[in-house]
């Protein structure tokens, strides 16, 4: 039987004009309260009469916009953030786009007055554009931003920050552990904060570890499985000695790059070792499994969309909070062949 909020008053002790204030984001009902009503919710998986309630979103929906050419990556976040609002009594408006459009600006704009949404969940490049911030914040719009970082860049809004600098280290010093020297990076799109922050990961450990940086071994791209092949192929057909390691920004990309290896002969990881990132299903299904950085994308996504549920709840300072990907070590990487 359907729980009602009558159901939802008994449960936590309170009458149902106090439970429809709290959903309803009023900000008459104290802290204490207020988690005894979302207690309560979740506990008898309430649904609330969204349509009903006229508001400008805050109470009914939250928005995920985006613009990522990995597949995996978007499934996972939309998996993630609308676990929660299910959760939380929330619908989930999604919307994706591209980030280089220039009218961009107008257009997430123009999603926010149609669709109504009372915040926006935001994914890179989204989340680090400054003019799109900017816009969004004049608006008196709520955001989360997801983002690639050691820490929060800012108080403009709360974050789930990434720390893929220290990760891509790790995976570097993986393999400089195992006996290379000679270590290729494939980047992905330069759009991208994360790109660059896994590229001084990897450009920092080799330098701790006291190996020459070759700007000839950092190849820029985009994430995907056609750039990974693409520059694998230029790597390998380069006059000279081939690399014995390739760090590839992403699962993807370095799924590209055991394809174009197998392609062209060349055996992995006896004569190339391959490290890719993000633990995608593209790391596990590959064949070696592939050494990558575990960043949870779905729990990410969960905890982005707590976030904002929580700040469009209390009206008040919602923390940050960080995600620090650690390292797998699979079959596609071993010691370096002298």
């Amino acid at each position: 039987m359907k729980a009602t909020i009558k159901d939802v008053a008994k449960l936590a002790g309170v009458s149902f004009k106090t439970v429809s204030r709290v959903i309803n984001n009023e900000g008459t009902v104290g802290q204490e309260l207020q988690e005894r009503v979302w207690k309560a919710v979740k506990q008898l998986n309430y649904r609330p009469n969204l349509s009903a309630r006229g508001l400008r979103g805050a109470a009914s929906s939250i928005g995920f916009i985006y613009d990522n050419p990995n597949s995996n990556y978007v499934i996972d976040m939309q998996r993630g953030i609308l676990d929660e609002c299910r959760a939380q009594g929330y619908e989930l408006v999604i919307h994706p786009c591209d980030a280089t459009n220039r009218t961009i600006i107008q257009e997430v704009l123009e999603m926010i007055d149609r669709s109504r949404v009372g915040g926006l969940v935001l994914t890179p490049p989204i989340s680090e554009n400054p003019d799109i911030l900017a816009a969004i914040a004049e608006r008196n719009v709520k955001f989360v931003r997801v983002l690639s970082g050691a820490k929060a860049p800012d108080d403009l809004s709360p974050c789930v920050y990434i720390d893929d600098r220290n990760a891509a280290y790790a995976i570097t010093e993986h393999l400089i552990g195992l006996g290379h020297k000679d270590i290729a990076f494939l980047g992905g799109d330069e759009e991208h904060q994360s790109s660059g922050e896994r590229l001084a990961g990897y450009k920092a450990a080799l330098e701790d570890h006291k190996i020459k940086y070759s700007a000839k071994r950092v190849i820029p791209g985009s994430y995907s499985f056609e750039s990974g092949v693409e520059r694998t192929r230029q790597l390998l057909n380069t006059k000279g000695s081939n690399p014995t390691a390739i760090f590839a920004c992403n699962d993807e990309i370095a799924a590209g790059t055991l394809f174009a290896a197998r392609i062209a002969g060349v055996d992995v990881p006896a004569e190339l070792s391959i490290a890719g990132f993000e633990d995608s299903p593209f790391s596990r299904q590959a064949w070696p499994n592939l050494t990558t950085a575990a960043q949870p994308t779905s729990t990410i996504a969960q905890r982005a969309a707590s976030l904002l549920i929580k700040s469009l709840r209390n009206g008040k300072k919602v923390e940050s909070e960080g995600f620090y990907p650690e390292l797998i070590i699979r079959e596609s990487s071993t010691k370096a062949r002298h």
